[in-house]
């Protein structure tokens, strides 16, 4: 008994690993991106280093999902490992920033695997009673990456040496691909099934469209230019010809049945609508502490540690109430603090404590960190065995689709408000007016180079763009309360009864 439950420990512990640094690579790169631009060059296609990531993670987890149901759990999270430091590798040798792009969609092709395949382990291996208590801690450690990875960013940067910032990967991923391949035995024999090629093509080309019109438009294109609409174009039909052929295939990718029940539906929502509401804290917040504060990127990251404490903590008081009560009632405590927080930071002001701003975070933070362990359980809940790495991927997808969306419509958001702010706070005044950057104030030399009124002038301007996208983040936030409220009362069962469980359908 003891040895294997030694061999658990060590499943989990590989599982917790490769979570933590596929879940963690998208923020760890964004602190490292003015460094990486000023030494390669290339500021026109930096965009492409996170979004070509971005594409390829969202484009490969609902297909990876219906694989690892199909062929095993086990062939692919490995898979997905090797792959995503076969591109680590190469991203910490990368000359170029097109080559960087490059290596990081191979990177991006792993952590598709990664994700929603070891959510999907834990589901298999545990007991009922014990899955809220593990996907707790795996909710914690995708919650403490968000936060903690742009300070670890930061902090290689800054004292070592960008390339650092992949190579780090692999020494982590190596053990837990030992500990994957060493202790995790499959003991479900997998029904061979075909594979709907059409509809991880049409998918791919979808997800590929939608994310480059969203990353490129406004920035390196206008948003009616031929590019942009003939990117929402394609997205459109593509996306039109996969529900059709998804409609028509035996095994689908994503099999539209299993949104007939209302937890997984509901789930999937609240998990893109929390997803765009709290991404925009883990960007947005160092702005604000570096821009109004002062201070490094290294010192803003850290002074986040409050927010990624209460994710944590919110985690695992999630996992922990899912045997105790049903996932709409957790949730609708997760709401009352992540709401309230949010319209909290909405306040934000240049003359606020910073003892102030640490309480807004810590009470945002412990709110959202439920969604991270609850979704997780509630999404797979019901499905047998050969449906929950679809279940598991779909609530993944789900997630980074709001993250993306967020980050996008958001960003746009803020960006207008503040150049709005600029223009009519500075119009006519010369060299003061054509500031528009919101980072040509986020580093003390360039603080130091700028008169104190018209510093002063442009940090109020800064906070009332952040206080405004904030408010702003409500819209999503309240829509997932009332998604929340749809979620019914199915809860994990933990007794002689057995759970209710999804029969496995056909799309």
């Amino acid at each position: 008994m003891i040895a294997k439950e030694s061999k658990v420990n060590f499943v989990v512990a590989g599982l917790l690993l490769g979570l933590l640094i596929a879940s963690m690579d998208n923020t760890i790169v964004a602190t490292a991106m003015a460094t990486i631009v000023g030494e390669m060059g290339g500021m026109d296609k930096f965009v492409w280093v996170t979004s070509a990531y971005m594409v390829a993670t969202m484009a490969g987890m609902p297909i990876f999902g219906k694989l690892s149901d199909m062929y095993g759990r086990k062939r692919f999270y490995i898979f997905g490992l090797i792959v995503f430091l076969l591109g680590s590798i190469l991203c910490g040798t990368a000359n170029s920033i097109i080559e960087l792009s490059i290596y990081r969609a191979i990177q991006g092709i792993g952590g598709g695997a990664l994700m929603p395949i070891a959510f999907t382990i834990i589901f298999d291996v545990f007991p009922p009673e014990k899955r809220g208590k593990m996907t707790g801690l795996f909710g914690a450690v995708f919650g403490t990456s968000s936060v903690f990875g742009p300070l670890l960013g930061a902090y290689i940067t800054e004292y070592v040496s960008w390339h650092w910032i992949f190579f780090i990967n692999v020494p982590i991923g190596a053990l837990s691909l030992w500990f994957i391949a060493r202790y995790y035995r499959e003991s479900l024999e997998h029904r061979k099934q075909s594979i709907d090629w059409w509809g991880a093509i049409t998918l791919v080309g979808a997800v590929v469209s939608l994310m480059f019109a969203l990353e490129l438009g406004g920035n390196q294109y206008a948003w009616n230019s031929v590019q942009i609409i003939g990117l929402f174009t394609a997205f459109f039909l593509l996306f039109v010809i996969f529900l059709f052929v998804e409609k028509k295939a035996s095994e689908p990718i994503i099999s539209f049945a299993m949104f007939k029940r209302r937890l997984f539906a509901t789930t999937n929502a609240v998990a893109l609508l929390y997803g765009a509401a709290f991404i925009i804290t883990t960007v947005y917040l160092p702005i604000f502490i570096q821009g109004v504060y002062g201070g490094s990127a290294s010192n803003s990251g850290l002074l986040l540690t409050p927010m990624m404490l209460g994710s944590v903590v919110g985690s695992q008081v999630g996992g922990f109430l899912t045997t105790k009560t049903s996932f709409r009632n957790i949730m609708l405590l997760s709401a009352v603090f992540f709401v309230p927080g949010l319209f909290l930071l909405s306040t934000l002001s240049p003359d606020m404590a910073r003892s102030t701003v640490t309480i807004f975070m810590t009470i945002t933070g412990f709110g959202v960190g439920f969604n991270f362990s609850v979704l997780g359980i509630s999404a797979i809940h019901g499905f047998d065995m050969r449906q929950r790495g679809s279940a598991s991927s779909t609530n993944s997808f789900s997630r980074s689709l709001g993250m993306t969306l967020g980050i996008t419509v958001f960003g746009i958001l803020q960006r207008n408000q503040f150049e709005n702010g600029m223009a009519s706070a500075f119009s006519g005044q010369g060299a003061a007016g054509a500031i528009t950057d919101p980072r040509a104030i986020l580093t003390p030399e360039a603080r130091a180079a700028i008169p104190a009124p018209v510093l002063e002038k442009m940090t109020d301007i800064l906070a009332s763009s952040i206080a405004h996208t904030f408010l702003w983040a409500l819209v999503p936030a309240l829509l997932a309360v009332v998604c929340i409220l749809l979620m019914g009362n199915e809860r994990v069962v933990t007794s002689g009864k057995k759970a209710p469980q999804a029969k496995p359908e056909r799309g």
